[in-house]
């Protein structure tokens, strides 16, 4: 096994309906540590900046729009293969793809609300913790 570490954003639907708890809890009991946290709400500038690598596809203005709405909550995660982990507990981007018993499946309601954004690789999982945390 090789401990990494991986991003994690509680978006802004999950935030509204209080469940931070519970999404931390899933990662927790599944042996991922949360090793720094912060809570926000990105601007326009950010939100588009973060999601750059969507600029050209056709959700990208509701997803900014949708990121800006409220506010979000973002953790480093740590553990045995983080990203891997982190992605299999969240589920599918469209929540009605997403396994039973996945965050996405549970609590998200179409493909950009849907509760939660995970890092999907190494180098994205450095792009991402490196916007929003120091080294």
């Amino acid at each position: 096994m090789r401990k990494e570490h991986t991003l994690s954003i509680i978006k802004p639907d999950a935030v509204s309906k209080n469940i931070i708890g519970a999404i931390i809890n899933r990662f927790e009991i599944s042996g991922l540590v949360v090793v720094s946290v912060q809570m926000l709400q990105l601007t326009w500038k950010q939100a588009s900046e973060f999601y750059y690598v969507h600029r050209n596809k056709f959700f990208f203005n509701d997803l900014i729009q949708f990121m800006t709405s409220g506010l979000i909550f973002i953790q480093i995660l740590e553990g045995d293969c983080a990203i891997q982990r982190n992605r299999e507990i969240i589920g599918a981007t469209n929540p009605s793809d997403a396994l039973s018993g996945t965050i996405r499946a549970d609590y998200g309601e179409n493909y950009t609300r849907n509760a939660i954004h995970g890092s999907d690789s190494k180098s994205s999982a450095q792009f991402e913790i490196s916007y929003f945390f120091d080294k």
